[in-house]
């Protein structure tokens, strides 16, 4: 009483266009390296500012490219990253 089940070999047909779909493009890891290298370079630029000596203070902490223009390297790395995300190139 017991049903039997029928076991196939068969695999389910891919087309040759199903198997050479990519999620990102060329164009996509370019824009990734882009960001990567804007966020790099942000945090590079922050770098420094301190003093080796507790006693002395060193007023180039409050640099304005420590403060200002290297967060916005940053943040705007992080806008590129978004931007390769989404970016659909041409089909």
């Amino acid at each position: 009483m017991a049903k039997e089940i029928k076991k196939t070999n068969a695999k389910p047909t891919e087309t040759a266009e199903n198997q050479k779909v990519m999620p990102f493009g060329k164009m996509n890891y370019i824009i990734v390296l882009i960001g990567i290298a804007l966020i790099a370079i942000g945090f590079i630029l922050m770098i420094g500012g301190g003093s080796s000596d507790p006693n002395v203070f060193n007023d180039q902490m409050f640099n304005p490219r420590r403060i200002t223009i290297a967060p916005i390297l940053v943040l705007a790395g992080f806008v590129v990253e978004i931007v390769a995300i989404f970016w659909k190139g041409k089909k």
